[in-house]
């Protein structure tokens, strides 16, 4: 059966790694991509898949019910993997609706319309649909903060702490929802803080690097030590195809990086880097600020990727040191 997959979100960071990966992996899928192209989103990052007849691009909302409808039967689409979502947590702290709108109501949406346009009613696919799957990408923030030890498995019980958090807690519960109540084939995954090419300018290390280049102060919230697990963003992209194709129905997956640094860390190393390939007078160091915490911040994210790694014989192929290179380049190229 010809394989018409929705991206949702696909300009947006991950989305717009995944889909050119994607679409290298497998040339004969064609791929709807399904985006409003809010302020984080960038159809240019998606220029090596414009002219791609197997890519088609569509803004919209995924709270747009009739138009989602409009997608399945247009396209008849026999597959979903879902980005779309409000993902900053700052933004979420300031102004939780659109998170509550977009990431629990979209996601209904979206799986809902999956299940009546795949299955005849609950546990009965229609025949030629079968082997239909809804993807859903979720965060390791639903797990809530660790301490100074263990690491969040498949396991761990929900416990967010933001409003962006509680509305992916949200939307997850919701897929798991379809597959027990109605049978529907799903897969979550759940990864770790992303870096790489392409991210939108008010994550911590797009911040760092273009604060630095500017002559900017570098602002660190807190004491600087909150622990984040870094992941690649095409390390995770392969890790989504895997369990797209391979994964277990029903089942979630944990992607993470093993590799744990302190936000002030990160800070230092991305200006070591600068200082070797843009130096200036002095260390770009110099330029770290601390400032007030974020309220509800959580001390330690880590993710135990065993499950991932053991079941779908997924590994992260960079290590930080390499990842944070190809990274800073990146944006060096892009300020030129």
């Amino acid at each position: 059966m010809k394989q018409n997959i929705l991206v949702t979100g696909g300009a947006g960071f991950i989305g717009s790694n995944f889909i050119p990966f994607f679409l290298e992996q497998h040339p004969d899928y064609h791929v709807i991509n399904l985006d409003s192209l809010t302020y984080a989103a960038n159809l240019d990052n998606l220029h090596e898949v414009a002219d791609n007849p197997k890519y088609h691009f569509i803004e919209g909302d995924i709270r747009d019910r009739k138009l989602v409808d409009g997608i399945f039967v247009k396209y008849n689409i026999t597959g979903v993997i879902h980005f779309a979502a409000e993902s900053h947590v700052d933004n979420s702290i300031a102004n939780p609706n659109i998170f509550i709108e977009t990431n629990v109501l979209g996601s209904f949406t979206l799986i809902d319309a999956a299940y009546k346009y795949w299955m005849q009613k609950p546990n009965q696919y229609k025949d030629q649909y079968a082997h239909c799957k809804f993807h859903h990408i979720s965060t390791d923030e639903v797990y809530g903060t660790l301490g100074e030890t263990g690491l969040f498995t498949e396991d761990t019980p929900y416990a967010p702490n933001s409003p962006y958090s509680a509305s992916k807690a949200s939307s997850d519960m919701i897929i798991r929802s379809y597959k027990e109540t109605y049978g529907l084939n799903i897969i979550i995954t759940n990864c770790s803080n992303n870096y790489g090419p392409k991210q939108h300018q008010e994550k911590l290390i797009p911040t760092i690097i273009r604060n630095a280049l500017a002559g900017k102060p570098i602002p660190i919230y807190g004491d600087g030590k909150n622990i984040r697990d870094w992941l690649y963003v095409l390390d995770h992209c392969k890790g989504i195809d895997l369990a797209y194709h391979n994964g277990i129905n029903g089942e979630s997956y944990n992607i993470g990086g093993r590799n744990e640094f302190i936000n002030l860390d990160i800070a230092n190393v991305i200006c070591e880097i600068l200082d070797e390939l843009v130096p200036t007078s002095n260390s770009y160091k110099q330029l770290i600020t601390f400032v007030e915490d974020r309220a509800g911040h959580d001390r330690r994210y880590a993710i135990d990727a065993t499950k991932i790694e053991n079941d779908l014989n997924w590994r992260a192929e960079e290590n930080f040191s390499s990842g944070i290179q190809k990274t800073v380049r990146w944006y060096l190229n892009e300020t030129k």
